[in-house]
């Protein structure tokens, strides 16, 4: 990791206000920009401290082309930012090779430097959470990382065995059972033994969330949750023995399987605490209709609170200027929020 700026020795001033590190994301696409138009808004300024964590010359000239002037300053100690004052943990590890809108080696290699040292500062109490801008996992690749995502980098990266994928979109919190595998992968992973550990463990993270005995909902598989068994058998063999086991062995207030097509927005107007899906797109689909620009990827189980932007790093507008920045402004806000409840 090429870090010129940021010393071994760097201290930052810990002050009530938690310090957020931001991870500027894959520089091919759009995270330097929502990050900037963030932080451009100072209603973050009195909620957390922020800390950039990316290449400074490279946000220097993302700024330039937004329009927008930030002072970019080195992150010390005891530092406390004026107004337009961005602190920076500089890696320096961006040449001149970015290609905007496209996976590459350089980029990602330098995407999962930001992951690393963030983490590496959350480890030395230089920040107290976690918001990420988004990644290619094509890039990564490239620069030499085999993760299939934020997750499963950050608990490798923190020695991580039980986490889980969800999203926060107000009163709608949905955890994923698979996350990026084929759909077919999905479906060989709906067991009852993956379920009653998810449900669990997601009973036990959401509650400590909440500070209150969560009320658990899980999402059937098939058309109708199978409709008593005319439109498959997952249901019946795997997902209800599953939630019986949870209830009467563990007392967790949990039920279903419901109709994956009514289950999300009866979470969303808050008739329960969360939702347990059974692979990925039906949580995001469901998450992004309701809330796009407003949910959270939220990674349950990690050590540290990590936050993300509930979208993809979007090369085909990279560039362009018009990003909307909502979801980056979210993870921050719940980024600061959960640290300071922790």
């Amino acid at each position: 990791m090429n870090n010129q700026i940021a010393e071994e020795n760097t201290q930052f001033d810990r002050s009530v206000l938690p310090r957020i590190g931001i991870t500027m994301g894959d520089a091919a696409g759009i995270g330097a920009e929502i990050t900037l138009k963030a932080l451009a808004d100072e209603s973050l300024k009195k909620i957390c401290l922020p800390v950039v964590i990316g290449d400074a010359a490279f946000l220097r000239g993302q700024a330039r082309d937004l329009g927008i002037e930030f002072d970019f300053v080195n992150a010390t100690e005891n530092f406390q930012p004026a107004e337009n004052q961005i602190a920076v943990y500089d890696l320096r590890n961006l040449g001149n090779e970015i290609v905007i809108g496209k996976d590459s080696a350089p980029t990602g290699k330098a995407a999962a430097e930001y992951i690393e040292a963030a983490v590496k500062l959350w480890r030395d109490g230089k920040i107290d959470a976690l918001a990420t801008a988004p990644i290619s996992k094509k890039a990564i690749a490239l620069g030499g990382y085999d993760y299939p995502g934020h997750t499963e980098f950050l608990a490798e990266l923190t020695g991580t065995r039980e986490f889980a994928m969800s999203f926060f979109a107000g009163d709608l919190r949905v955890v994923l059972l698979s996350t990026h595998v084929s759909l077919r992968e999905a479906i060989d992973l709906v067991k009852k033994e993956k379920l009653v550990e998810l449900i669990k463990f997601s009973h036990r993270k959401i509650s400590e969330l909440l500070k209150k005995d969560a009320r658990i909902a899980v999402a059937g598989i098939n058309p109708h949750a199978s409709e008593g068994g005319m439109f498959g058998a997952e249901e019946a063999d795997e997902i209800i023995p599953a939630i019986n086991e949870c209830r009467e062995r563990y007392g967790i207030n949990v039920s279903g399987a419901f109709s994956p097509d009514t289950i999300f927005l009866r979470g969303f107007k808050g008739e329960f605490d969360a939702v347990i899906a059974c692979y990925h797109d039906q949580a995001t689909i469901a998450v992004k209709c309701l809330s796009f620009g407003a949910s959270v990827n939220v990674t349950l189980g990690l050590p540290l609170v990590r936050t993300s932007v509930d979208h993809g790093t979007a090369f085909d507008i990279a560039g362009k200027g018009v990003a909307d920045a909502s979801s980056m402004r979210a993870a921050v806000r719940l980024a600061a929020k959960l640290a300071a409840n922790s």
